[in-house]
C-alpha cells in the first residue's frame, strides 16, 4: 500500500470519484490508499459535494510550506497541552468544522462549536473565542446565539462573572431532545393539514405519511437520546448502588 502524500492525479480521481458517486471506501480501494486517508483529504478540503483536486493540492502545499517555514512563537500563545503537535490540532479543527458545516451547520457557527468541543475545559469565553479565531466579538455573541437555539452550547458565569460558553457530554443530549421536539411539533402541524385538506385527497395522505414517519423518528430519537445516557453518562457504582439500596416498602 502506498504512503506518504497524495499526488495531484490521486486527488483527480477522489474528485472523479466523488462526481460518480462512489463511497470513500471504494475510491480508496481503486487508489490502494486507507479509507481513513480520502476521508480525510476529502472532509478538509470543502467536504464531498465541494471538494476540488486542483484547490485541495493547493491548499496541501501551502499547510507543507507552513511546517517547513514554522513562525516564531507568540509569547502570549501557551504550548500545546499534553505534548500535542499544534499544527495536526489545527488541521483537525478544520476538519471537524467542515464535517459540521456538512451536516448543515452555519460556518461561523461550525468554527465556535468545533473550538469549543476542542478545548480541554470544554468552555471558553467570548474574549477567547474571538481572540483563538480571530473574528469580532459581534461574530462570536451571534454563532452563540444561534447554537444556543439548537441546545448545543450553554452559558454559565464563572467566578469572575464572566459568561463562559459551554459544550459537555449532556449538552449533545439535550440538542436530541430539542430536535426531537420538534419534528414532534411539525408532525402535530402536518396532521393539522390532513384535517383541513381532507384525509382522502392526495395531499391529505400526503402529509398522513410525512406525520406517521416523522413521529416514529422522533419517539426513536427521544428513546435513543435517553438510553444512550443513562448507558453512557452514568457514573460507574450508580445503578449498583441504586440496586441495592432497600426499597422503602420492605
Amino acid at each position: 500500500m502506498p504512503g506518504g502524500r497524495l499526488t495531484q492525479q490521486e486527488r483527480q480521481q477522489i474528485a472523479l470519484g466523488l462526481a460518480d458517486g462512489l463511497a470513500y471506501a471504494e475510491i480508496a480501494r481503486r487508489l490502494d490508499r486507507p479509507t481513513s486517508t480520502i476521508t480525510r483529504e476529502v472532509m478538509r478540503n470543502g467536504g464531498p459535494t465541494a471538494y476540488r483536486a486542483d484547490l485541495a493540492h493547493r491548499a496541501t502545499e501551502r499547510r507543507a510550506h507552513r511546517r517547513r517555514q514554522p513562525a516564531p512563537r507568540d509569547p502570549k500563545t501557551p504550548p500545546q497541552a499534553h505534548g500535542r503537535d499544534a499544527e495536526a490540532v489545527r488541521e483537525y479543527e478544520e476538519t471537524f468544522t467542515t464535517v459540521l458545516m456538512a451536516s448543515g451547520v452555519p460556518k461561523m457557527m461550525a468554527r465556535v462549536l468545533a473550538c469549543l468541543t476542542l478545548t480541554d475545559t470544554g468552555s471558553l469565553t467570548a474574549s477567547e473565542l474571538a481572540q483563538h479565531l480571530q473574528v469580532s466579538p459581534a461574530s462570536i455573541s451571534k454563532a452563540v446565539a444561534f447554537l444556543e437555539s439548537q441546545s448545543l452550547v450553554r452559558r454559565e458565569r464563572d467566578e469572575r462573572r464572566r459568561e463562559r460558553y459551554i459544550v459537555d457530554d449532556d449538552i449533545w443530549y439535550q440538542s436530541m431532545v430539542a430536535s426531537a421536539r420538534s419534528t414532534a411539533h411539525l408532525v402535530e402541524i402536518a396532521r393539522q393539514g390532513v384535517g383541513t385538506l381532507g384525509p382522502g385527497t392526495p395531499a391529505g395522505v400526503r402529509l398522513e405519511n410525512i406525520a406517521r414517519f416523522l413521529d416514529f423518528v422522533s419517539e426513536s430519537i427521544t428513546r435513543a437520546a435517553e438510553q444512550a445516557r443513562d448507558v453512557l453518562y452514568t457514573k460507574p457504582g450508580t445503578a449498583s448502588d441504586a440496586a441495592a439500596r432497600p426499597s422503602s416498602d420492605r
